[in-house]
């Protein structure tokens, strides 16, 4: 079977926008997605941050978008205003090679002049990109007409369902045709969703990329213990010692988000923020600033761990863990990308144990250090005890349940442990030669 682009038989001035982009052959998803959908199908794309669904639905729609017919044909919706950005712009990139620039696409997004976007829609684009609220706002205006577009994607679903845009979603798919092809992409599909789906996707054809490995190989996860140690201090030392190329440090609450950057801001670190509470304007300018690498350090909900692709991470930093834990997943993404290594870093206590026993289950393999002094050294793997006791003897198991420590502790009493130890793995080796 063919690796490269050309199989799917797309346009051929999509295959030099491919060749130019410098993708050398589709991503696993890519390869599934793109002919079920070239066929027309409705479709499930299930698969982690990275790997490639942008490009998934954006060549199959831009494939099939007959310029001739001057109205909207394909909707695209995602969560944030930020990726609505980014896909804009990658669907530029792609037309920029249509030597006839018959094919048009308009981006609309909250947070913006709306009787401007109004006033943008007296030709009706081919591609409508933007978030689900706007678009509908416009639709409900009568200055957006989808009622012939018969392509839905929504990005990120699962996002989509956790920032409450799920019901825009279903008023703009309510407005298009009954025999619309809708394309669902997310990392997973939780049960809240399925009713949605259920609503609009007879038999979909459903597809889901497993990573051999759930994060990049090229990641190393390390795991820092607190101790009794200033938080923003220690963030502070280890972020100076690292000297990033970009760090982004991650914390839970757009709260926490001004409290961690405006200490670090206070230490002399020059630190940009991203949250939920900037206004659209200040955010805009952020990410301009940050793409100019005006910033060395970004502090960051996890807005940023979804739908930002923000380039040349070199270090992740977890404040704290996510309280739902496959944003540990999406954050680590935001580093090592394209080939390049990546770090990513945990602050932890041991109240954060049960969570951290969750990634290891998941298959995040941690590695354990600690930052003293100015200096980066090797501690210990929390759970080495537990893994000497598996590698132990089933007597040793049986005799260190059974000797338990006094209550009251005299001189020596490790010695008198130990031997009891002893005597009972000696007894239970005697058990074990009778029987045989």
């Amino acid at each position: 079977m063919n690796h490269d682009f050309k199989q799917f038989h797309l346009q051929p001035f999509i295959i030099r926008a491919i060749e130019k982009i410098g993708f050398r052959q589709p991503t696993e998803i890519q390869q599934k997605m793109i002919p079920l959908i070239l066929q027309g199908h409705s479709a499930i794309g299930q698969s982690q941050t990275g790997t490639g669904k942008t490009h998934a639905y954006l060549l199959p729609i831009v494939h099939s978008i007959k310029p001739e017919q001057k109205h909207v044909q394909a909707v695209i919706t995602v969560p944030t205003r930020e990726l609505a950005d980014q896909i804009y712009q990658e669907i530029l990139n792609i037309l920029q090679y249509d030597e006839t620039e018959s094919i048009t696409a308009k981006r609309f997004i909250g947070g913006t002049d709306k009787q401007r976007d109004v006033g943008r829609l007296k030709e009706q684009p081919h591609i409508i990109v933007g978030t689900p609220g706007r678009i509908h706002d416009l639709i409900r205006e009568n200055a957006l007409y989808v009622h012939k577009a018969n392509m839905l994607v929504v990005d990120e679903a699962d996002l989509m369902l956790d920032m409450g845009f799920l019901h825009d979603v279903d008023q703009v798919a309510a407005r298009m045709p009954e025999d619309l092809q809708m394309l669902v992409f997310s990392a997973t599909i939780p049960e809240k969703i399925k009713p949605f789906l259920k609503k609009y996707m007879e038999n979909p054809k459903f597809e889901q990329v497993n990573p051999e490995n759930i994060t990049a190989e090229n990641i190393e996860h390390i795991l820092v213990p607190l101790k009794s140690r200033e938080k923003v201090e220690l963030i502070h030392d280890m972020l100076q010692s690292y000297n990033p190329y970009l760090a982004i440090v991650f914390v839970n609450t757009k709260q926490m988000a001004d409290i961690v950057a405006d200490q670090l801001i206070e230490r002399g670190l020059k630190v940009g923020r991203l949250h939920g509470d900037i206004s659209p304007r200040e955010r805009k300018r952020m990410m301009k600033q940050i793409r100019q690498l005006d910033f060395q350090y970004i502090v960051a909900t996890d807005l940023a761990a979804r739908g930002i692709d923000i380039q040349g991470v070199s270090h992740i930093i977890n404040y704290e863990l996510p309280k739902d834990l496959d944003f540990y997943i999406h954050r680590a993404g935001r580093t090592a990308r394209a080939g390049n290594k990546g770090i990513a870093v945990t602050l932890y206590q041991p109240s954060d144990e049960d969570a951290l026993v969750k990634l290891e289950k998941m298959g995040i393999s941690f590695s354990y250090l600690d930052f003293e002094q100015g200096s980066w050294v090797e501690t210990p793997d929390r759970n080495r005890r537990k893994k000497r006791l598996k590698t132990a003897s089933e007597e040793e198991k049986k005799a260190t349940q059974l000797v338990r420590k006094p209550k009251q502790i005299k001189p020596g009493y490790k010695k008198k442990m130990q031997k009891q130890r002893e005597q009972i793995m000696r007894r239970e080796k005697k058990v074990k030669q009778r029987k045989k």
